[in-house]
């Protein structure tokens, strides 16, 4: 996976892992049960609407909270194909790489970019587009290994594919 295209859902700062996926859901760790799930406390509509593809942009600190592994799981689950944000918080970042979900930081982008935009990112460079407004922001890019953990769908797959 180069890349990423999609519709932006757009949420603001300390979005934390009980709002991506509700404590109550935690018995499950199935991920098409989690993604049912996804951001109901912050977004009641979020899961009806998303699409294969589309993209969630927040502002600072996305994933804060616990350390629990099932948010990044729900978010990619449910079919989205790339988290934008301002900054992350260390454990999200980590637990979404862990299982592939590409994330991106770029503080411009996340300000700029609005709820329902068309947005292309690309990987390799980590160039983000605003379709929708014709506008590029220059995001960080992944470093090759991680590349090919998201890849590779995760960190274990990438290990059991060596």
């Amino acid at each position: 996976m180069k890349a990423a295209k999609g519709h932006v859902f757009k949420y603001g700062d300390n979005v934390d892992t009980d709002v991506i996926i509700p404590a109550r859901y935690l018995n499950s760790s199935d991920p098409a049960e989690l993604a049912t799930h996804c951001m109901e406390d912050i977004d009641k509509e979020f899961i009806n609407k998303v699409k294969k593809g589309d993209i969630i942009v927040a502002t600072k600190n996305f994933g804060c909270g616990s350390s629990r592994e099932h948010a990044p799981i729900a978010i990619k689950a449910a079919g989205v194909s790339c988290v934008i944000a301002e900054t992350f918080a260390r454990i999200f970042y980590r637990n979404a790489i862990n299982i592939g979900l590409p994330i991106v930081e770029c503080p411009e982008a996340a300000v700029a970019i609005e709820a329902g935009d068309e947005v292309e990112v690309d990987f390799d460079s980590g160039v983000i587009t605003d379709v929708t407004k014709g506008t590029t922001y220059q995001g960080q890019a992944f470093p090759e290994f991680m590349q090919k953990i998201i890849a590779a769908e995760g960190l274990v797959n990438y290990i059991n594919q060596k």
